[in-house]
Order: C-alpha cells, then sequence, then structure tokens
C-alpha cells in the first residue's frame, strides 16, 4: 500500500512541532512548513512564553512554554529542533524517546560517537532522524552529478568549494563556544557535505587550518585538504569574517563544472551550470528552485515512508572531528616549531 494510497491514515500530513524559535525557523521553515500540504504545525515552543504566542497565533496552532511540554504532547509525530548546536543532541535525543520523529538543524551531534548513538537510537525505534541540510535538496547538485557520470568532464580529478559570509554582530550565538559557535559548524558544514554528496562517504583528511579573528573564541575561518579514492582530491574553505561566496566546481581529465549560489540560493534564482571543456564553456541553465520546501517535503515523504535513518550525518560527524584533530595537529607542531626557534 503506497503512502498516499488513503491506508491506515498514510494521508494525512505530518503533524510537527517547533522546538525553539531561532531566526531559521521564523525566516524560512515555518513558512515552508506552512505552504505544504504534506506537514501540518499543531504547536510551537519556546522558553520565551510571549515569543511562543505569537508564533503560534501566525500559525494557527499551540503555544508551548518550555520544551518538555512539548514532547509529552499526544498529537506532535515530529519534531524540528532549530536550537543552538551545543543542544541539538540533548533535545534530538530526548525527542527521540518521546516516540517523535525529528529534523534537526546541521549538525546533529558535535561529536561522531554522539551522532551515531543517536542515529542508532532512530533505528531501534523505527523513527526518522534528518538533519536539516537544505542545500543538497536542490535539483541544481543532480543535474551536475548527471554531467560528471555522463563523462562530461572526463575523469574527475578534484573537488574544490568555498562557503563565506561577511562578520555577524558581535553578540551571535555563534562566536559563542558554549552555545557550538564557531564556523566550522555553522558554513563549514556546507563544503563538507557538498564532498561528500560528490566524491562519497570515504574521505580522509589529509590537512586542516581552523583561526580565530582578533578577540573571538571560537574559529572564525578554515580550510581543509581531503582525499578520496581513486586519489580525488578536495580543497575546501569557509569562514564567517569574509566577503560572501557559495560556490563549488569539479575538474576532470577533459574539463570543469562550476556552480556559484549553491548553497542558499533564493527560491528565485535560476541556476547556471558552467561546463567548461577545450571547445569552449557552455551554459546550462536550470529552473529556480525553492530547496526550503523541498527539504520540509522530503522530510514528510521520508516519515510516511518509514525511512531509515540516514548515514549521511555520521560521515559529515566523522570529517568534522577529523578536521578538528588535523588542525590542532598542526597547531602543535607550529608551537613546536617556534618554540625550537628561539632556543
Amino acid at each position: 500500500m503506497s503512502p498516499r494510497d488513503g491506508g491506515a491514515g498514510l494521508m494525512d500530513p505530518v503533524r510537527i512541532a517547533v522546538m525553539g524559535l531561532a531566526s531559521i525557523a521564523r525566516r524560512r521553515l515555518l513558512p515552508a512548513m506552512a505552504a505544504c500540504p504534506d506537514v501540518e504545525i499543531v504547536a510551537v515552543a519556546s522558553r520565551d512564553a510571549d515569543r511562543a504566542r505569537e508564533a503560534a497565533r501566525a500559525y494557527g496552532c499551540r503555544a508551548v512554554h518550555g520544551y518538555d511540554g512539548l514532547l509529552d504532547r499526544a498529537d506532535v509525530e515530529a519534531v524540528y529542533v532549530p536550537l543552538p548546536s551545543s543542544l541539538h543532541a540533548r533535545w534530538t535525543e530526548a525527542a527521540l524517546r518521546a516516540g517523535k520523529h525529528v529534523l534537526v538543524e546541521k549538525p546533529l551531534a558535535d561529536d561522531a560517537g554522539r551522532a551515531a548513538a543517536l542515529l542508532a537510537s532512530a533505528r531501534s525505534a523505527g523513527l526518522v532522524l534528518r538533519e536539516n541540510v537544505m542545500f543538497v535538496h536542490h535539483g541544481q547538485h543532480a543535474a551536475v552529478r548527471g554531467l560528471v557520470e555522463d563523462g562530461a568532464i572526463g575523469q574527475l580529478r578534484s573537488f574544490q568549494a568555498v562557503f563565506t559570509i561577511p562578520p555577524l554582530p558581535d553578540d551571535d550565538i555563534r562566536y559563542d563556544p558554549d552555545l557550538g559557535g564557531g564556523a566550522l559548524a555553522d558554513v563549514g558544514v556546507y563544503p563538507v557535505r557538498a564532498a561528500q554528496h560528490f566524491l562519497g562517504p570515504d574521505l580522509a583528511v589529509r590537512g586542516a587550518v581552523l583561526t580565530a579573528g582578533p578577540g573571538r573564541r571560537v574559529e572564525t575561518s578554515g580550510a581543509a585538504l581531503l582525499t578520496a579514492d581513486g586519489g580525488v582530491t578536495a580543497q575546501l574553505s569557509f569562514g564567517m569574517e569574509h566577503a560572501y561566496r557559495s560556490a563549488y566546481e569539479l575538474c576532470g581529465s577533459e574539463g570543469r563544472i562550476r556552480i556559484d549560489r549553491a548553497f542558499t540560493p533564493p527560491a528565485d534564482h535560476e541556476p547556471v551550470v558552467r561546463l567548461t571543456r577545450a571547445s569552449g564553456t557552455e551554459r546550462i541553465r536550470l529552473p529556480a528552485e525553492d530547496q526550503v520546501a523541498s527539504a520540509v517535503a522530503a522530510f514528510a515523504a521520508a516519515v510516511r515512508a518509514g525511512a531509515p535513518a540516514d548515514d549521511a550525518p555520521l560521515w559529515q560527524a566523522r570529517l568534522l572531528d577529523g578536521i578538528r584533530r588535523r588542525a590542532a595537529e598542526e597547531d602543535t607542531d607550529r608551537a613546536e616549531s617556534a618554540s625550537r626557534s628561539v632556543r
């Protein structure tokens, strides 16, 4: 029986609650959920009761003061968790224990061991657990992958990706280490996940640098060198003290493919795939897509299909752990070298 044939209530929208009213929830996910026929917003929760009531009025749902009360509700099937990074794993675990499906903002957890445990818990309970990395749901990346698989640039040799954003207000939580701040977890995730998307899960970290800007307690920029089976390299850069850049390029033995506005394109943006070969550059225009709406619809479809937990968050967490370790090793090597030079 298919998920939309009317059996056992499977045509009903997924009843979802939003745990916290972070900016991304208010600006992007709540409007997308309200517009999605496969989702019904049943409740919003906040530690600020007034904010919860205001959002609830806007979306015609229940207001809940605090997060525990949200998980006690029998009418909630699934929970969206847009809390600060340091709280993702804690509240994802609580939601799974309460029998709720979970859509959580990236990263799922602050280390690979915790990510693996959460994914295992979801599988054992028969619950859907998805990390909200939205760009992978945009059709431009499938188009690029199709070109590569069809041999448009010959044998793939290297991948480069960059995601950088301008400085944030000084009080932004992404500068707070206690809340899981830092460029790697916030913006570095995008080029890392893009490398996974095109090169597969078996990537090794060969080099990494993480740098904290003046007066900052978290890294505000970084870079990493990865390698895949067969010797394909991935050069990644990211930061939050830069001019805005959001792009990747795949280079092969016979050409290259480039995408700009790769990770956070507006819903009305019409992507252009630049395919460059010896004969010149071809610009392949693609239709505009709303990747936020696609991500919400994909989560709802996974819940209704009973899809197993996706291992992509675990592969990503392992790479983030590896980048942190390698960057720390580089820092130690530089400090030891500097110490020897002054003796």
